[in-house]
């Protein structure tokens, strides 16, 4: 008997060891086995169309979170129900090798594509889109899913629902929450890192040149800023700027440039006759139509007022940092400052007039945002 238990007990154990090394060397074919592809297209849907994230990386991140999510539950020894309907968040950080990520994310390929170095650089590329955070303490990586997704059958309703209001910056309360806002979107627009810390200290400097021109958009729940935008009058000198290469005169993009380019006109100054879109973003998941026509409708309130302090004014130039802002400038009538097509970053343009007398509903509606 005493040895029947024990061919038993080695038995159960054998089955738990192959259990567990089978799900730790889990190919992507378990993954869709575990959490089926219909229900991961519902999350890839939620993601697509938002800064920076491109379908692939949506796959990706699904596949990651899925991945995570069963790992640990093995490894608290919970019990799964299969299939799944839909992901929650791991609690914490779960080990994740670069082999295991690229068998997330490759393995599957019939085109031998990938590696483990190249799923090291994806996993990178989904830390600077703010969807996860890593951990590397010399021998493993961490990963943590920060996704504020909400389950995909809840979300819309749920983000439709939440009531946003423009607001003035403030720079007492304002600055850090902002500052890490545009550092995350700099992060998925260019792949460039950029420190809070120093986007603290520029928003500050402008807040004591010109204010005005500095909006915020806040949930009306519980205050917090999903929105900002930071509209500045040039001065005379400082025009040159919009047309040459904007890779020659950016500031915040560029995290070694210490000298701004752009110098903010005073109230009252006669020379002073064009607006430089510095900052103009919603965050994910409120970049909706009717948000975004409340954010441009609030930026024409703010150049009017511009005007009592700048008669002169009548030009508007930015640069679209990615594809969704490139479409709704458009959209609003700018058009390229630059006769190099082929360059990625360019200056665009709109008469001041022009922008003020558009109607933005009608404007926005052409744009598959929703």
């Amino acid at each position: 008997m005493a040895i029947s238990n024990a061919c038993a007990f080695v038995s159960s154990c054998t089955s738990l060891e192959m259990s567990a090394i089978e799900f730790y060397h889990m190919n992507p074919a378990s993954i869709d086995q575990w959490f089926p592809v219909e229900q991961q297209l519902k999350y890839v849907s939620l993601l697509q169309g938002r800064v920076g994230i491109t379908r692939r990386r949506a796959e990706y991140f699904v596949r990651l979170w899925a991945y995570l999510l069963l790992k640990q539950q093995q490894e608290l020894d919970k019990r799964i129900k299969q299939p799944l309907t839909q992901l929650e968040l791991p609690v914490g950080f779960v080990p994740c090798s670069h082999r295991e990520a690229y068998e997330i994310f490759y393995a599957h390929k019939n085109n031998g594509r990938g590696s483990d170095r190249a799923a090291g650089l994806m996993i990178d590329q989904l830390v600077a889109l703010g969807l996860i955070e890593k951990d590397f303490d010399g021998n493993t990586t961490c990963i943590r899913i920060r996704s504020l997704l909400l389950n995909p059958d809840e979300s819309t309703n749920t983000v439709q629902s939440i009531q946003l209001v423009p607001d003035d910056f403030n720079h007492r309360i304002d600055t850090i929450p902002v500052a890490n806002f545009l550092a995350h979107a700099f992060a998925l627009d260019r792949n460039t890192t950029i420190a809070p810390h120093k986007i603290a200290r520029i928003l500050r400097i402008w807040a004591e040149q010109y204010p005005f021109g500095m909006r915020v958009l806040r949930r009306c729940d519980n205050q917090q800023i999903v929105g900002f935008y930071a509209i500045f009058p040039t001065t005379r000198e400082s025009e040159k700027n919009f047309f040459l290469p904007p890779r020659k005169s950016l500031y915040l993009l560029n995290s070694k440039k210490e000298t701004d380019s752009f110098k903010i006109a005073l109230p009252g100054d006669p020379h002073c006759t064009s607006i430089f879109i510095r900052a103009w973003r919603i965050g994910t998941p409120y970049q909706q139509k009717v948000n975004i026509c409340q954010f441009l409708e609030d930026a024409k309130t703010t150049l009017i007022r511009m005007q009592s302090d700048f008669p002169n004014l009548c030009d508007i130039y930015t640069m679209a940092m990615d594809p969704v802002n490139e479409q709704l400038a458009f959209a609003l009538g700018f058009q390229k400052n630059s006769y190099n097509s082929q360059r990625s970053l360019f200056w665009m343009y709109v008469p001041l007039d022009k922008y003020l007398a558009i109607n933005i509903e009608q404007a926005v509606s052409v744009l598959q945002i929703d």
